[in-house]
């Protein structure tokens, strides 16, 4: 018989909140908080809302304004991209220290296979080891990450979601399932409680009579699959009993790097709008180059205010990586949607995708001519800067209009 896998999934609590708690504790340290996408007041949704602003009622993905009508006192702070992404690469880096098999799934949540590990771990149990990897992340990095553990990742998120030091559940930090008790375990849920169980779904079930775990689990697959089909029923046929055999996937690799900023206020000049966008390419074609990866689709998103959104790609023959040539392609993306529909905007974004080792950007362009052709000069000049903002500081240098990097303002 073989050993029970050993999962962990560790999920930050509040994520968003606690890091501008840390990025400014005189002023977002105050409670209570609600971390914001958009402009704070009518326009905008809540991304994250602090502990003290749930007990009124506050959710993520609220309209700003209803959340403001909930907790009136409550602070609005903009998200702190910057530091919400060095500080999960600070808890990644802790969280591979206790495991090599590590997967982020988001920005704030990792699971972990520590199956094997016992015998490296003993006398030690697996709570105990999840609570001292527990210990160690909020030691090194000031983050509470709440654990759930079990046989499998979705019973580890949902022993996660258990374990949130929150007023309706009330727990410490970690709750792990013994291997033979998700059974008992799951029926605590009910279905719309379930990963994977969305609002087409649990409605489904309710007409059917199934609210709760408890409610399928007399059925067996055929009278299942004759309500809701063979793959839907096969699937929660599974679920309910805690089965789930998907591996942890160990540094995936990326299928795409993305940037994109909602405006303080709409912008109805294409110069203000292809201002922003170039801020975005260099952040995007910089993580390309720090991973050592090219790219050979670039994909712009606008959305107007009118908040329809619309895509506009374009795949070239050679990967790029520059600044230069990712930027000239994202904005030529931009002039074609903006020569479609000229309205203002509220939110642009880019994409790369396609993406490939660096070592194949190091061949030379076989197209001439063109702004779609990455000179090798300009992987050069991009890497240089590379070098430059990493000993000065982001802020250092600025690229101009023409791509050409420009001397910083002062």
């Amino acid at each position: 018989m073989s050993t029970p896998r050993r999962i962990l999934l560790a999920d930050a609590d509040a994520f968003f909140v606690a890091v501008a708690r840390m990025v400014d504790p005189e002023g977002a340290g105050r409670t209570p908080l609600l971390i914001v996408g958009g402009k704070p007041g009518s326009r905008g949704v809540v991304c994250s809302a602090s502990y003290e602003t749930r007990a009124y009622g506050v959710r993520s993905a609220m309209p700003i304004a209803q959340a403001l009508r909930l907790c009136p006192d409550a602070l609005c702070v903009p998200v702190p991209r910057g530091a919400c992404t060095a500080t999960s690469r600070a808890i990644g880096a802790v969280l591979h220290r206790f495991t090599p098999v590590v997967q982020a799934a988001s920005i704030d949540e990792w699971y972990l296979d520590l199956s094997g590990t016992e015998t490296l771990y003993a006398p030690e149990t697996f709570e105990a080891t999840a609570r001292r990897i527990r210990e160690t992340v909020h030691r090194e990095t000031g983050i509470h990450l709440s654990f759930g553990g079990g046989t499998s990742k979705f019973v580890a998120k949902l022993a996660a979601e258990r374990a949130k030091p929150r007023a309706d559940v009330g727990g410490d930090g970690v709750r792990i399932i013994a291997p033979g008790d998700e059974g008992t375990f799951l029926r605590e849920f009910t279905l719309g409680d379930l990963p994977g169980v969305g609002p087409k779904l649990r409605a489904k079930l309710a007409t059917l009579g199934l609210q709760r775990v408890d409610d399928v689990l007399p059925h067996d697959r055929a009278t299942l699959a004759r309500w809701i089909g063979r793959r839907p029923a096969e699937w929660l046929w599974a679920r309910v009993r805690g089965i789930h055999d998907a591996p942890v996937e160990g540094r995936a690799p990326a299928k795409q790097v993305s940037r994109e900023t909602t405006f303080r206020e709409d912008l109805a000049e294409t110069a203000a709008i292809a201002g922003q966008l170039r801020g975005l390419v260099a952040t995007v074609a910089s993580e390309l180059r720090r991973d050592r990866t090219s790219a050979r689709t670039v994909t712009v998103k606008l959305k107007d205010r009118d908040f329809t959104t619309r895509l506009a790609s374009r795949t070239v023959p050679e990967p790029l990586e520059s600044d230069r040539a990712i930027g000239e392609i994202a904005l030529a993306l931009l002039t074609r949607l903006r020569s479609a529909r000229r309205v203002p905007a509220r939110l642009v974004g880019v994409a790369v995708s396609g993406l490939a080792p660096a070592r194949d950007a190091e061949q030379l362009a076989l197209f001439g001519g063109g702004p779609a052709v990455e000179r090798p000069e300009d992987r050069a000049v991009s890497r240089a800067v590379d070098r430059v903002r990493e000993r000065f500081g982001s802020a250092a240098i600025a690229f101009g209009v023409d791509g050409a990097p420009a001397p910083r303002a002062r």
